[in-house]
């Protein structure tokens, strides 16, 4: 069999360049860029969703692998691709940041471990937020999701030397606010209980001030905190679920599709 230049040319376009947009989005997306997820795992990931995502794909530009405008291409799938992963990670940031403040009101912001999303250190109960979340998202097909929305966004933003516009952007940033609300909106049934409990041992302590509020009140907040995670972790769910709606629509957004 002989080939010229040309078809080479073309054949290397129609694989390479979406495997650049795929492999961004594999590593910054939960799940499966994960740290704890081995670097060949990540890579067979992406080499098989290229192999099944590249033959559906419109045909790409005719332009020379090497050349200057190959390399703009290459800069806009690796950014496209990362967008897409950051934007469901902010979803997972507010879960994080929701453990954060359960766990300071509880007096566990002390206990802290490694991250095995994100690979930094972490309360343990954000640990334990994460890997429910992380649970519910697979289970709601979240990733399915997400490999629907990236092979929806080689149509809504073809490959070429054009992609994201500043606006664009500008969308992923103000959305980082959700960070805050969602994490807050998980923690606020906790943050309010637990308020009540402070202001019962604030007034045990005006009341008797030989009493050391110290010695018991650590144990009894501890020991409420965990009931209250308990009693309000089912209506945790449903802001998780908003939240994965919430960066899919984003995305959408982002690439066009709205």
């Amino acid at each position: 069999m002989h080939f010229s230049s040309a078809e080479i040319t073309a054949i290397m376009g129609a694989w390479l360049w979406p495997l650049f947009r795929i492999g961004a989005m594999v590593m910054a997306a939960p799940v499966f860029g994960a740290r704890s997820v081995p670097m060949r795992a990540k890579l067979v990931i992406t080499v098989a969703l290229t192999l099944v995502i590249a033959p559906l794909l419109p045909p790409v530009p005719a332009v020379d692998v090497f050349s200057l405008m190959s390399f703009m291409i290459i800069v806009q799938q690796i950014l496209i691709g990362v967008v897409m992963g950051f934007a469901v990670q902010l979803a997972f940031s507010a879960v994080i940041t929701g453990g954060q403040i359960v766990a300071m009101q509880m007096g566990l912001g002390f206990s802290l471990m490694v991250d095995p999303q994100n690979g930094t250190q972490a309360p343990v109960l954000s640990q334990f937020y994460v890997l429910f979340a992380i649970l519910l998202y697979l289970a709601l097909n979240g990733h399915l999701v997400l490999i629907q929305v990236l092979l929806d966004s080689f149509t809504l933003i073809p490959i070429g030397p054009d992609g994201l516009q500043v606006g664009e952007f500008r969308k992923l940033a103000n959305w980082g606010g959700q960070v805050f609300a969602g994490g807050l909106g998980i923690a606020l049934p906790a943050i309010a209980s637990l308020l009540v409990v402070n202001i019962a041992f604030g007034v045990m302590t005006r009341a008797a001030p030989q009493l050391n509020i110290f010695a018991i009140g650590f144990p009894i907040t501890m020991m409420l905190g965990f009931a209250l995670i308990l009693i309000t972790l089912p209506g945790v769910m449903p802001r998780m679920g908003t939240l994965f709606n919430g960066v899919y629509d984003l995305l959408r957004q982002l690439l066009g599709g709205l």
